[in-house]
Formats: C-alpha cells, sequence, structure tokens
C-alpha cells in the first residue's frame, strides 16, 4: 500500500491540510496561520474531520445486513480507515478517491466511487462528496461530514461565549444515543434558546446532539463578537453537534443517515436515513465553511 500524503491548499484567506488516508481535512488556518479546527488531543479525541461511508454511526451487532447476508461494519464506516488516491491537485484544490476493493466488499459488496473535492475560494472552504454506483443495481448508502471545530477559536473570546447559532426555528425534539451508540426510542427536549446553542460541556455528557430532522441548512458558530464561521449544509437532513467534556474542539456534523435504531435487524436498504444510489449514477452531497470577520 502507497504511503498516505499531506496535501495543502490555500487563498490569500485560508489554508488547509488534507491528508490521503481517509481523505481527512486535518488542518483549517486563517490568514495569520491561527488554528480553526480541533487540536487533537489525544486524551479526549485524535480525530480531525472523518469521512463517514457507507454507514453512520453504531449498527446493531457491528454488522449490516443485505439480502438475508451479515457483512461486518465498523462504526461510521471504513472510508476513514482507507487510503484514497489523490486523483487531481493545484494550489487551491485537491480531489481524493475511494474505490472498492477486494477489502471494502467484504464489508459492503458493492462497486463504487467515492471522490472528495477540497476547494478554497477566499475565506470559504468547500467539501463535496460524488458517490458513483459503479454496479448494475441500486446502492444503498449512507455519508456525513465531521469536522471538529477549535473551542474556543483563537480569538480570544472565553469558551463558555461559543455559541451554535441556528438558520431556522428548531421545533423537533432530539433523538436520544443510548449507551451502545446505537439511536434509544425515547427523544430529549430541544436544548436551543430560541434559535441559539449556548455551548456547555454540560450538553455532552450522554454523547451528540442529533437533530432528525434539521430544519437549518446552515449555522454560525463563534462567540457573538469575534469572527465566526459560517457551515453551511444544503444537503444533509440531519444534523449532529458533540464533543467529549473539557475538550477543545466541537464537531458540526451534517449527516444524510443516522446510526441503528435499538433492536432494529431489517436490511440496510430499510434502516432509517440510508439513500440508494441508481445503476450509474452519483450522489452529491457538500458543505462549505466561510471564516467571517
Amino acid at each position: 500500500m502507497a504511503d498516505p500524503q499531506m496535501i495543502e491548499i490555500a487563498s490569500a484567506e485560508l489554508s488547509a491540510a488534507i491528508n490521503s488516508y481517509g481523505a481527512e481535512l486535518t488542518h483549517l488556518r486563517d490568514a495569520q496561520g491561527r488554528a480553526l479546527m480541533t487540536d487533537a488531543d489525544p486524551a479526549f479525541w485524535t480525530g480531525h474531520a472523518p469521512i463517514l461511508f457507507p454507514a453512520i454511526g453504531v449498527t446493531n451487532g457491528g454488522v449490516i445486513r443485505l439480502g438475508g447476508t451479515e457483512y461486518p461494519m465498523p462504526k461510521h464506516g471504513f472510508a476513514r480507515h482507507s487510503l484514497f488516491d489523490v486523483v487531481s491537485q493545484d494550489a487551491a484544490s485537491v480531489t481524493l478517491r475511494l474505490t472498492d476493493s477486494e477489502q471494502t466488499r467484504a464489508n459492503y459488496p458493492f462497486p463504487f466511487a467515492l471522490d472528495l473535492t477540497y476547494r478554497i475560494e477566499g475565506a470559504t472552504i468547500t467539501l463535496a462528496a460524488a458517490i458513483t454506483n459503479r454496479g448494475d443495481a441500486p446502492m444503498p448508502a449512507q455519508f456525513g461530514f465531521h469536522p471538529a471545530f477549535a473551542w474556543p477559536l483563537p480569538y480570544g473570546r472565553a469558551r463558555d461565549a461559543h455559541r451554535i447559532l441556528f438558520e431556522r426555528d428548531e421545533p423537533a425534539r432530539l433523538r436520544e444515543i443510548a449507551p451502545d451508540g446505537l439511536i434509544a426510542a425515547e427523544t430529549r427536549a430541544s436544548p436551543l434558546d430560541g434559535r441559539t446553542l449556548h455551548l456547555a460541556d454540560a450538553l455532552f455528557e450522554h454523547d451528540a446532539l442529533v437533530w432528525d430532522p434539521i430544519e437549518s441548512q446552515s449555522v454560525v458558530y463563534g462567540a457573538a463578537d469575534g469572527p465566526t464561521l459560517h457551515i453551511a449544509f444544503p444537503d444533509t437532513p440531519r444534523l449532529g453537534v458533540w464533543t467529549k467534556p473539557g475538550a477543545h474542539f466541537v464537531c458540526v456534523e451534517p449527516w444524510h443517515g443516522i446510526a441503528d435504531p435499538e433492536g432494529f435487524t431489517g436490511d440496510f436498504r430499510a434502516k432509517p436515513g440510508v439513500f440508494e444510489v441508481a445503476a450509474g449514477e452519483t450522489m452529491r452531497i457538500g458543505m462549505s465553511v466561510t471564516l467571517v470577520p
């Protein structure tokens, strides 16, 4: 297997580094080199922005079921632990690709190509996924982004002054995650104050906050009186927000899918949040992050 590469892209206002192992965005910095993403402190979590494919979250029994056959599926799928090929790159963009192999087909018996394109234009980085079905039958899948942003952001504001402002009202109750990572039958009350989530460690004592569905297509993260990140996710119907209490990051996770419900033993195609890509077709899912002064 080839060695992973670290690819750097930049504009005058942002710079980023992407690891070909997992096609993972590992660093995002402003024009002064200040880090906008997690410090990856191993005391909490060493991830940066894993790509979730072809499953999101935990599967019941650690398997997916397709046509009566069980296939082992790691949490959040296998893409984040796979080496992607660099398809193209220039000073401001890179495209990486993962295709099916004997190894992936042991977990997920479909011929596919997963392309991730990262592009910086001005103060915005876009992340664009293209999921292509290379087979001759419909292909079920889930996909999600999992970026971890610095909490606090590097602009001198207190950690407890940071908040996430939602674009729209979010009247629904939230999903509850069971201790084993599955989706519980009960739900939890929304912690929003109007459209504002005031960030505090206590919110995450029982895992992530999960909006399913999410009405907003964007949020603004940061302190009210400081530079902020505008995070847009027009293609995903769910959103997770997660950290570990005391950590120096908060994840804003647009998902097209969700973990298995407790007790779910059905076919993967019937799992909540699974979409299908028709033979020869491509599903496109994107997000963007803009640094707003």
